[in-house]
Order: structure tokens, then C-alpha cells, then sequence
């Protein structure tokens, strides 16, 4: 057997421990996709779901350089339309060599495409969806051997949706808040720059809750930053609201930090000579629209300890104080940076619930850096970053509760 050979059986055997094993079928189904892409040494990829009520593909899944998570495509359209449609695999060798494709760069993506695998996804009753691998990056084709093992990835991903009892049921169309486009930033390092951040492109949507990971230095902390206008971009746009705020004026800027935005961070950054009222009530006071200080306590389960100082408090209700002085502003965007880092587990679930019931109460889109990948599950999208650009993004078809989570 040829080592390429090898490769392919190695990959499938892997593929099946995979989707038999995983308690989470998403996440089994992402680890696929990233074999296959690793196997093939292609750019990206993407797992397509149909949604029949709406005739529409929706990525759950995409490994890449690009945003697709807000991009839907009507069934029959583009070649992974077609090949929903049809149930019939593609492979295009040389985007550039087929009347198919009139230019060389995706209109909706800005992907330039030249290599593609396309397979459909089929359960035993219809095509379900598909999978979609794009650019070997070393420029050569995809052949033959490369489609098959879509195409087995494909047929045991759909044993294993059926199996699992995997309904995909798209929330409606989202609506969105922050939009980052060619996203730079650069700093002086000795006699030259070094770019942290080199082109993030990013939709961020209101009432969800979005997960940033990625090693320390990959930039998760710059693009927070430059999005909470703690920092400025260097290069690219930033969009909020559909206004660019690229370079805001500083009168924008303190408006937008008043009306916008709440922040926990892991340090809590209470006032010890203010109890936990005061505290909050330090912020109600500068917010126009303010909520009263303790309808915020009481949110967070904190009315019987309105009346204490912070050193009288555990980590976990400092934490809890701290989520309570960022939501009594009523933000539509809370900027969470490592908030369970110095907590135990026990503390550390207790206050990712509160961060649950925020969301599902006031309707705060959540942004929230962690180097715990066990939180990401309950997100609705985990965004990775890696070396400054965007690596992976990932839709949660069915988020975990916080009391669901271990580590």
C-alpha cells in the first residue's frame, strides 16, 4: 500500500473514532473537517447544513481565512448549491480552466478560489448537506484520490447525524452589531513594526455569545481592544451599526463606551471602599440609560449582599458584582476577558450562568476571551485566532448550558 494510501486509511479510521466516540457532535464533526483539510493541505473548508423551511445552506463549521459564518446560499446556487441539490459530488480542478466560474475571487467571500471538492452530505432518506474543501496550498489540483476521501468523510458523517438524531434548525437571520474588515494592527518593535493583527474579518451579531480563543499573543486581546475603542486599528475598518467607526473622535468614542459597552475582566476591578450597591451604583450614575443598581444586583444573585465591601466577598461574588456594574448600563455589548480565570470550578460555573441568564434576559451580545476551550461549548459561535488572523469559526448547532460543562 502506497503511503498516500496509508494516509487516507489512517484518516478514516480516524475520522471514525471521531464521530463514534464524541459527546458532541458538532465538535466531532469540526475534528473532521481538520483532518481532512490537514490530510489534504488545503486553505479552508466548509460543512454546509440544509434548512429546508428556508431552502437556504448554512455553514456550521468553517476552517479559513474568511467570515462565511453570516453567509447563506439559496439551494441550487454555487457549486455547493448544486451539489446539494443535485446529490451528486464535484471536483474542479482549475477554477480558472471552468465555464463555471467567471472570476477567480468568490463575490461573496473574497476567497480566490482555484482547487474545489464539494460532496453531498446524504442520510438515508435525502442530501442533508455538504462538504466543501478549497485550494491545496501548494497550488497543485485535486485528484481523484482526494474526492473519495470526501467522500467517505461525508458518508460517515451522515451515518453519524442520523444516528445521533441531529437536527439542524438555523436561528433567524441575524442581525449585525460590530463588522471588522481587513482588521490591522501594527506596534514598534526595535527598528521596525510587528503586526499583531493582520486582517481580520469578522461579523460580530447582536444577543449572541461569542467565544475568542487562541494562544497567548495570537492577537485575542488587540482585536478586544480595538473593538472595545480602548485601542486603535492601524489599517482595515471598523463598522458599528453600519457607521465606520474607524477613527472615531474622542467625544464619539466616550459615547460609545457609555451607551455600548460593559467590561469584566479577571482582576474584578472593584472600588474596595464602595460596597457592592455603590459599586454598581459608581456606574448607573454616568450611563444615560441606566437601569437601577439593585435590579443589576439582583440579576446576578447578589441582593443580600448589597451592603457588603469587596473584601468581604468571595471571588466568585466579586465577579458576579463585576458583571452587575457592566449590565446596569443596559450595553449591547459586554467585552468578558478571562472573567473565570481565578476561579475555581464550582465559582467558575456559577458565574458563566449568570453570563447565560444575561444574555437570555436583556439581550447583550456576549464577547468573551478564554484559554478554556471546555467554555467555548457554550457559545453559539468560537471564533480561533492564530499568528493574527482568524484561523476557524465554529457555529454550535446545540450550545451546552453552563452546569453542563466540566473540566
Amino acid at each position: 500500500m502506497s503511503d498516500r494510501k496509508t494516509q487516507f486509511t489512517r484518516a478514516i479510521w480516524q475520522i471514525t473514532q471521531e464521530l463514534n466516540s464524541a459527546e458532541s457532535l458538532d465538535n466531532a464533526l469540526a475534528s473532521s473537517l481538520d483532518i481532512i483539510i490537514k490530510l489534504l493541505r488545503s486553505e479552508g473548508g466548509t460543512i454546509w447544513l440544509l434548512d429546508r423551511d428556508s431552502n437556504r445552506l448554512y455553514p456550521i463549521f468553517n476552517r479559513g481565512f474568511v467570515d462565511i459564518s453570516g453567509i447563506t446560499i439559496e439551494n441550487g446556487q454555487g457549486i455547493a448549491g448544486t451539489v446539494v441539490q443535485s446529490g451528486e459530488a464535484r471536483i474542479v480542478e482549475d477554477t480558472r480552466l471552468d465555464d463555471r466560474f467567471t472570476r477567480s475571487v468568490d463575490e461573496e467571500t473574497g476567497t480566490a478560489t482555484r482547487s474545489i471538492i464539494c460532496v453531498p452530505l446524504k442520510n438515508s432518506v435525502e442530501t442533508i448537506g455538504c462538504i466543501e474543501v478549497i485550494n491545496c496550498v501548494d497550488g497543485s489540483a485535486y485528484d481523484t484520490e482526494d474526492l473519495a476521501l470526501c467522500e467517505s468523510l461525508a458518508r460517515l458523517a451522515a451515518i453519524a447525524m442520523e444516528e445521533k438524531g441531529l437536527q439542524f434548525r438555523p436561528s433567524a437571520e441575524k442581525e449585525t452589531i460590530i463588522s471588522l474588515r481587513g482588521l490591522t494592527k501594527e506596534f514598534p518593535s526595535g527598528d521596525g513594526v510587528a503586526r499583531v493583527l493582520k486582517g481580520i474579518n469578522l461579523d460580530i451579531y447582536k444577543n449572541e455569545f461569542l467565544v475568542i480563543l487562541g494562544e497567548s499573543g495570537c492577537g485575542k486581546s488587540t482585536m478586544m481592544n480595538i473593538i472595545a475603542g480602548m485601542d486603535f486599528l492601524t489599517d482595515g475598518q471598523l463598522f458599528v451599526d453600519g457607521k465606520d467607526f474607524s477613527h472615531p473622535t474622542e467625544t464619539a468614542l466616550t459615547r460609545y463606551r457609555r451607551e455600548y459597552l460593559g467590561f469584566v475582566f479577571q482582576s474584578y476591578n472593584l472600588m474596595p471602599n464602595l460596597t457592592a450597591l455603590e459599586n454598581v451604583q459608581f456606574i448607573a450614575d454616568i450611563a444615560p440609560n441606566a437601569m437601577p443598581a439593585a435590579e443589576a444586583l439582583a440579576k446576578v444573585g447578589l441582593t443580600d449582599r448589597a451592603g457588603h465591601y469587596p473584601a468581604a466577598l468571595s471571588g466568585g461574588q466579586q465577579q458576579r458584582v463585576a458583571i452587575a456594574r457592566a449590565v446596569v448600563k443596559r450595553p449591547k455589548i459586554i467585552f468578558a476577558d478571562e472573567p473565570t480565570a481565578a476561579l475555581d470550578y464550582q465559582t467558575s460555573i456559577e458565574v458563566l450562568t449568570v453570563f447565560e441568564e444575561i444574555k437570555k434576559q436583556i439581550g447583550t451580545t456576549i464577547m468573551m476571551i478564554t484559554h478554556n476551550p471546555e467554555i467555548a461549548k457554550m457559545a453559539d459561535r468560537v471564533i480561533k485566532l492564530r499568528d493574527g488572523k482568524v484561523s476557524s469559526i465554529k457555529v454550535n448547532i446545540h450550545p451546552l448550558q453552563a452546569k453542563e460543562l466540566s473540566w
